[in-house]
């Protein structure tokens, strides 16, 4: 095309007025504009004063037509192809569910009104309260103070009973739940060392903790007397922390250790053991049928145990609530480098809540020859630690970087909210 001069004495406003078209199909814009050259324009240079011949006049050259009505007819023409073409792509397919593409078939899989909704935060890092509907597993029977742990860490709750701690890890690792609820320690005999070594075999996290205050009682078939008792019999951890009230009882029975509390309320129970005894809840004397010969037999009115919440999937850290992380680390040349380790938290100001040894299954011990004085054996030990950080905060990542360079091996269990609920001592129900 050529372009308007001066010279054409052809008015550019007015061109400019007229030349553009627009057709809106749907979403179609369509916008077709031309120019004419003055040359075409019968003594143009004699009529300079004239206004602009009209659009309609068959005077124009270079555009889409000869006149206005035929570049309209071609811009309908163009329009109407292409909401042929999406009405063809949006019905193509048919039984088959292929969607047109440019003439190329695709399959549509996701349909663009059912798309998921983005994951959020919140989505991916739940409140410690929340649990409704999840399948929860912990050790023991119904009426075990692991039950309760999983209902206050986990309410509303599908509780799933499991004989043992070493099945609880591997319902949650088998999909047969979705959390675990275990003891880890009690303030009264100390840290449950086989569930210490089970965190480090399975490769489940920790996403959370509960502290549960316990209170004991002492539990027998209806109608017995503590004097016909001859044994007493309940988990180990329970026997200890009740060993001085049942002295201070009078009770100088056999004293026998079984896997849980409310197992063994639920053992006199159905085997109609009339000179026996179990240390349980009050819960499992209700679901047992037993009656309460003491109550609140603990030696100590402050007695709790700590539970943490196991999953899958660890939880992502945060900085706007209170977070605790545990860790396990060792060092294949012994524990000199512990000093530099607890040194690498006590520099940034990180407390921590827990130190805990074990030996080192896979090399339990170290040897160190003297040629003067002979081979010296030393046990080597894994350490797990728990200290108030939340992995999100940059002290933290510091602290275990510099952890890092000091130890040969160095894994975090988890880094989880802390339990904040309200402390009151253990009482009655």
């Amino acid at each position: 095309m050529h372009s308007l001069t001066p010279s054409s004495g052809v008015s550019l406003k007015s061109v400019r007025r007229a030349a553009p078209f627009r057709l809106v199909p749907t979403r179609l814009v369509t916008q077709c504009a031309y120019r004419f050259d003055s040359a075409n324009v019968p003594n143009a240079a004699a009529n300079a004063s004239t206004p602009a011949p009209p659009p309609s006049l068959p005077n124009y050259s270079g555009g889409v037509g000869r006149s206005r009505a035929d570049w309209q007819s071609s811009c309908a023409i163009l329009a109407s192809k292409v909401v042929s073409q999406q009405q063809d792509t949006q019905t193509a397919g048919g039984a088959d569910n292929l969607t047109a593409v440019n003439g190329h078939k695709t399959l549509d899989l996701v349909p663009i009104d059912n798309l998921p909704r983005p994951l959020t935060i919140t989505d991916l890092s739940p409140a410690p309260m929340h649990g409704s509907d999840l399948r929860v597993a912990y050790q023991g029977v119904p009426g075990a103070y692991s039950e309760a742990a999983a209902g206050k860490a986990y309410p509303n709750c599908e509780a799933i009973p499991c004989d043992q701690f070493e099945v609880a890890f591997q319902a949650v690792e088998l999909w047969i739940a979705d959390r675990a609820v275990l003891p880890v320690e009690n303030s009264l005999g100390g840290s449950i060392h086989r569930n210490y070594d089970l965190l480090l075999r399975h490769r489940l996290h920790i996403v959370g903790e509960v502290q549960l205050p316990v209170h004991h009682c002492l539990l027998a078939l209806p109608g017995v007397r503590k004097e016909y008792l001859a044994r007493v019999i309940s988990h180990p951890q329970a026997l200890a922390q009740c060993e001085l009230t049942l002295t201070k009882l009078g009770l100088n029975v056999a004293r026998e250790a079984v896997d849980d509390t409310a197992g063994a309320a639920e053992f006199v129970a159905a085997n109609n053991l009339r000179d026996t005894a179990a240390i349980a809840s009050a819960r499992a004397a209700d679901l047992y049928g037993m009656q309460i010969l003491a109550d609140g037999i603990q030696d100590d009115s402050s007695n709790v145990t700590r539970f943490v919440m196991l999953a899958r999937e660890p939880v992502i850290p945060r900085t706007d609530r209170p977070f605790k992380t545990s860790i396990v680390f060792a060092h294949d040349k012994g524990t000199s480098v512990l000093f530099k380790v607890l040194s690498a938290f006590a520099f940034r100001n990180i407390s921590l809540t827990k130190i805990e040894s074990r030996p080192h299954r896979n090399c339990p011990i170290r040897l160190v020859d003297d040629a003067n004085v002979g081979t010296a054996k030393h046990f080597e030990y894994m350490f797990y630690v728990d200290f108030e950080a939340s992995m999100a905060e940059v002290r933290a990542q510091n602290a275990l970087a510099e952890v890092q360079e000091f130890t040969s091996f160095l894994r975090v269990l988890g880094s989880y909210p802390m339990d904040m609920t309200p402390w009151c001592p253990s009482r009655g129900d």
